[in-house]
């Protein structure tokens, strides 16, 4: 078996995760080939924490190495449609982080504009791909989430249908300069940390769907508000141990979508929760409830009065002290389904099939996130385009 030799845009957090996550496949399906990164240097330093062959520093030399079968997309949202599109053209199979694209303006800009914008992007994406007939793998760990994978079995086993799902993605605000603002990000909770809970809630309905009718079941309409919570006058002053940064884009966003069978997702995002990633999907069917609980994961508790004690053992991500009671995670990337997520991603492109996580998933995230944004500057219900 010949490995698929893989190039990596972006040398930071989601490059990390990946180049880590690679491991167990690395010697028999994949090589790591090459990475992409601003700077030389990062682009030397991941290389040579990773034993990764080559270096780049303009991804449009990594698209067009003869070295690179699978562009990995993991840079800025503002740069992954772009670098998408360059992939495919060279003829590169593609695998990028969430979310797929969006719309990058200054905050002023009119949503509506911002909406079409991203579905422009979006549907750019999905032409260059198919046009290439290379595979577009998008990179959503909730769907290959061991809790939300035995949620499926589950749901499969009852024979029920889902009446209400209720997600969330919830921490203290990103640590990356480029998430402050809507420029460089193209939103704020709602699109960087909402991308998991709407992409699982529109996951879990396509499956029941394709289960149940032999078609998905789609988004139809959403209902979104959104809010800058860190930077109310009430809170002015106050003592914060928050780690968000938001210029212009939000913190606090709450979605409501109805599908095309009437049935309903409750989605929560925001960044103004402390004690760590709390990301957790609820289904309510007629036969059952089955609560899927991806952060915190309790399998392990540890205390002690001062954080000191633990050292440099990691406990979990974006805990803002080891102090107290505590739950490390044993095997946290497991638990969030990244070394499912990417071997499915390579069999999917050795096998030339869609993977569990693909194109559609990838736009209709953005089509729900960017109605949210609609629904809440003009307090309206947004219907998406079905026709």
């Amino acid at each position: 078996m010949t490995p698929l030799r893989i190039g990596i845009v972006g040398a930071r957090f989601a490059a990390e995760l990946h180049a880590v996550n690679y491991r167990p496949l690395v010697g028999g399906k994949v090589e790591l080939a090459a990475v992409c990164a601003r700077t030389r240097s990062q682009a030397e330093a991941f290389a040579k924490h990773h034993a990764v062959g080559r270096v780049f520093t303009d991804y449009r030399e990594l698209c067009a190495s003869p070295d690179v079968d699978v562009v990995d997309i993991c840079s800025t949202t503002d740069t992954h449609h772009e670098i998408a599109i360059a992939a495919a053209r060279a003829g590169k199979h593609v695998i990028v982080e969430k979310p797929l694209t969006g719309a990058f303006y200054e905050a002023t800009e009119p949503r509506e504009a911002m909406r079409a914008a991203a579905l422009r992007n979006s549907d750019a994406v999905l032409e260059a791909v198919t046009r290439a007939g290379v595979t577009l793998c998008y990179a959503e760990d909730f769907v290959y989430a061991p809790p939300i994978a035995k949620l499926r079995r589950l749901l499969d086993a009852s024979g029920g249908a889902i009446l209400e799902l209720r997600a969330e993605e919830s921490h203290s605000g990103s640590h990356a300069a480029y998430a402050a603002r809507w420029r460089t990000s193209g939103g704020g909770s709602l699109l960087r940390m909402g991308s998991h809970p709407v992409g699982v809630v529109l996951h879990l309905k396509h499956d029941e769907g394709l289960r149940r009718h032999g078609r998905p079941i789609r988004a139809r309409t959403v209902v979104a508000d959104v809010a800058q919570l860190t930077r109310l006058p009430a809170v002015t002053g106050q003592k914060r141990y928050l780690s968000t940064k938001a210029e212009d884009v939000e913190d606090w966003s709450v979605a409501v979508i109805t599908f095309e069978d009437g049935t309903k997702a409750t989605v929560h995002a925001n960044d103004i929760t402390l004690g760590g990633v709390r990301n957790v999907v609820t289904a309510y069917l007629t036969n059952g409830v089955v609560h899927a609980n991806v952060n915190p994961n309790t399998a392990v508790a540890a205390y002690a009065p001062d954080g000191a004690v633990w050292g440099d053992e990691y406990i979990t991500e974006k805990v803002e002290t080891k102090a107290g009671w505590q739950f490390p995670s044993p095997e946290e990337d497991w638990m969030r389904g990244y070394p499912q997520e990417l071997a499915d991603f390579v069999d999917a492109i050795r096998e030339r099939r869609e993977p569990l996580s693909g194109a559609l998933l990838a736009r209709e995230v953005v089509e729900v996130i960017y109605a949210g944004y609609v629904s809440a500057a003009t307090g309206r219900r947004v219907e998406l385009d079905r026709a």
